[in-house]
């Protein structure tokens, strides 16, 4: 005679089982974005640390995000910003490229801009 818990115990070994398959096949499946192209760039400069900013920033976001910054943000704004991009969201920033990354951006887009 059936017992009416390894009838249960059978139900639930099959929700399983069938729950890992869709899993692991879902996971299987490869995935692509497809994003619009990115209209703004980085502004050039014969600074050093414009090509170590495109090294570092633009491979996360779009560098429109400089634009949205205030124009006059100073240094410490930016240090700050460029910092947090690396402790918080994991940007690959070398330390030794920090300075001339937040001097760039402080000249670039901040208040240190020529007037």
């Amino acid at each position: 005679m059936n017992h009416p818990a390894h009838g249960k115990a059978r139900i639930t070994f099959v929700v399983a089982a069938i729950a890992v398959g869709i899993a692991s096949t879902a996971m299987a499946a490869p995935k692509t974005i497809d994003l619009p192209p990115d209209g703004v760039q980085m502004t050039p400069s014969a600074l050093p640390g414009y090509a170590k900013a495109q090294a570092s920033c633009v491979v996360c976001h779009s560098a429109e995000y400089m634009l949205y910054q205030p124009p006059t943000a100073a240094r410490p704004y930016w240090d700050s910003m460029v910092k947090r991009m690396k402790v918080v969201f994991k940007a690959p920033i070398d330390d030794a490229d920090m300075p001339e990354i937040i001097d760039y951006l402080v000249k670039t887009y901040g208040n240190e801009q020529p007037k």
